[in-house]
């Protein structure tokens, strides 16, 4: 579920400044430059709208009254050149303020990916990634668009409205101050209707998030919903969040609609008040034709600035309302770091001890007491049922979640006493969900690490068995494998990635049930490369088949959280506690692993009744012992 929004505080000036202010320290101060020709050029069409109703005067008094065709040239080519400068005004502004506003939405969501990848996997368990997806999509991109109409708007709309009401004052200060006269009726309402709008603006905020996250779980969950026939389901709860969208974005555009609709009835009220005052002084003599046209063309131009500037109000608080979401993202502090004055780090790895460890999540504890140790240069096998602790065991040493008491350290550091990319530095990670990009299967392989050999890269391929199959590829190692690497079987996608941790040659190997999703066939050959990737290395290893660990130098067996057997794969067999339970109860429910098979050579036994009532105990659950 997506992270619930707070409610929203009543937006102030002072808010509004602070979040200006961080735009600007963060994001928009290194295109100075820019932002100071767009500002001038904007400058430079939004006068041409006084110079334009400035030439009424003469064009109305000079030439249609008193028929000067002297002034009739002079005039028309003032006027052409007014449209003129503000076309190439209008767009080199244009050119530049895209140039910033994409640059800046680059910026912006580049560091807010880094941040985002930067934080630990509470985090991450709050943040879905649709809700993720979101923020640095969608909020970004409507920053991206209304930034650039709030520039237009501070520089544009602003230099248009000033010279414009300059040519109005010039003209008649009384008139000026009539039109003005329906201004204190926007002030209050203007409140309110930002209010309004910033609320509805991050409901609507939220509300994508949740769509998105609905989006990412449908995509990702194709195939069990097929397979349960919830499409309906799934298109029914998509349409009801839908609906609460669209009835809050309606709300907020209601919202930012109001602003100019207030403008525009204090137009009409100004307009009015001036044809009022002003005509009487045009029928006394007082005031010329000319005068008065320039005069309502300045204020007839000054209005629609006006309104963009009233519509700018409205969409500034749908943009607040995102800007606020990133800062909180581009601002959370990951609760994992590295420490101030980190220890250097233990090259070569060495001995890893885990301390009377006790972890918890919530309410929930997963490890309880935890101790043991693995040898370096040994392969220590960590074995029990779901929920004991096992891949727990694995983020503590990578340091994704850290303990809430007791130490984990390698080769007598304190694990939390190094800095984080030494200590990741120290692991390859080979676990059932082989992480593939949609990218090439070379760049899968090599991770932008542009300084490894062919020669080094061909044999890492062919120890793990990637080269049986590459030659069959369409474009070979240049063949691209599709999102998650659905071009792959997971046999082959499993052999991807263990060819990328043999080039990554780390002193620790972590492998997590690295074969417990693949057939037979790619198990023997997986698990050959995972031989070969294991030798000389410290190795821990997840298994849920067994077979698979029987010849590791020590084998831990976990149970709720702790170690209750340590020893060899004989050894416990011969303790007959509760390694050799869970190894009998999985050959009798199972039968044989690919590699187990591959060891008996004898000739074959007839099965037991046990073993025979395997598969319905697989499909049925565990039955009564006959």
């Amino acid at each position: 579920m997506t992270k619930n929004a707070p409610d929203t505080p009543k937006p102030s000036p002072q808010e509004g400044q602070r979040l200006i202010l961080w735009l600007w320290t963060n994001f928009l101060s290194k295109y100075k430059w820019f932002l100071l020709a767009a500002f001038l050029f904007m400058s430079l069409e939004g006068s041409m709208l006084g110079a334009l109703s400035w030439m009424m005067q003469p064009m109305f008094d000079g030439v249609f009254v008193e028929g000067d065709k002297n002034a009739l040239w002079w005039v028309g080519f003032v006027i052409m050149g007014v449209f003129v400068i503000r076309a190439v005004a209008a767009m080199a502004q244009k050119v530049l303020l895209t140039h910033i506003s994409q640059k800046t939405a680059a910026d912006l969501r580049t560091q807010l990916l880094d941040r985002l990848m930067a934080q630990d996997n509470s985090f991450h368990q709050v943040h879905p990634p649709g809700y993720l997806i979101q923020r640095v999509q969608s909020d970004v991109t409507t920053i991206n668009t209304v930034w650039n109409t709030v520039i237009t708007g501070a520089g544009r709309d602003i230099i248009s409205l000033m010279v414009l009401l300059g040519v109005a004052v010039s003209v008649d200060w009384k008139w000026t101050l009539v039109a003005c006269i329906g201004t204190p009726i926007l002030v209050l309402p203007s409140m309110v209707v930002q209010r309004f709008v910033r609320r509805r603006a991050r409901e609507a905020r939220d509300l994508g998030a949740q769509l998105a996250t609905r989006l990412d779980e449908i995509f990702h969950g194709i195939v069990p919903i097929k397979l349960n026939r919830l499409e309906k389901y799934q298109s029914r709860q998509f349409r009801d969040l839908t609906d609460i969208l669209v009835k809050t974005q309606v709300r907020a555009a209601a919202g930012t609609a109001a602003i100019p609709g207030l403008i525009d009835i204090m137009a009409g009220l100004g307009f009015f008040g001036v044809l009022i005052y002003g005509g009487g002084e045009i029928i006394a003599g007082e005031k010329t034709v000319g005068q008065f046209m320039t005069f309502f063309t300045a204020l007839g131009f000054a209005f629609e600035p006006l309104r963009r500037l009233g519509n700018v109000s409205g969409q500034w608080q749908v943009a607040a309302a995102g800007i606020e979401r990133l800062r909180e993202l581009l601002e959370a502090e990951p609760s994992l770091q590295s420490p101030t004055s980190p220890k250097p780090s233990p090259a070569n790895g060495g001995d890893i001890i885990l301390e009377d460890v006790h972890l918890s999540y919530g309410d929930s504890k997963v490890l309880n007491g935890t101790s043991f140790t693995a040898k370096a240069g040994e392969t220590t096998a960590i074995v029990g049922a779901s929920g004991a602790g096992k891949s727990t065991i694995f983020n503590l040493l990578t340091r994704l979640v850290d303990p809430q008491s007791g130490s984990v350290s390698i080769a007598g550091i304190p694990t939390n006493e190094l800095a984080l990319e030494d200590l990741r530095d120290l692991f390859s990670v080979v676990s059932q969900d082989a992480m593939l990009f949609d990218e090439t299967l070379r760049e899968n392989v090599l991770l932008g690490r542009d300084q490894i050999t062919e020669k080094s890269l061909m044999a890492a391929l062919d120890a793990a068995h990637v080269s049986d199959f590459v030659k069959k590829m369409p474009d070979g190692l240049d063949t691209r494998v599709g999102p998650r690497g659905s071009g792959l079987s997971g046999g082959q996608r499993q052999r991807v990635v263990i060819a990328r941790a043999l080039l990554r040659d780390t002193p620790i190997l972590l492998l997590d049930e690295a074969t417990s999703a693949l057939d037979a066939q790619s198990e023997v050959l997986v698990q050959e490369a995972l031989d070969k990737l294991s030798k000389d290395h410290t190795t821990l290893v997840i298994a849920h088949r067994l077979s698979t660990v029987r010849d590791a130098d020590k084998i831990v067996v976990m149970d709720k959280g702790r170690v209750v057997e340590q020893g060899t794969h004989t050894e416990l067999l011969a303790a007959n506690g509760a390694y050799a339970e869970l190894y009998h109860l999985q050959f009798a429910t199972e039968g044989p692993s690919a590699e187990e098979a591959a060891r008996r050579t004898s000739a074959p036994t007839v099965p037991t009744p046990r073993a025979k009532r395997g598969i319905w105990a697989k499909m049925l659950g565990r039955l009564p012992r006959i």
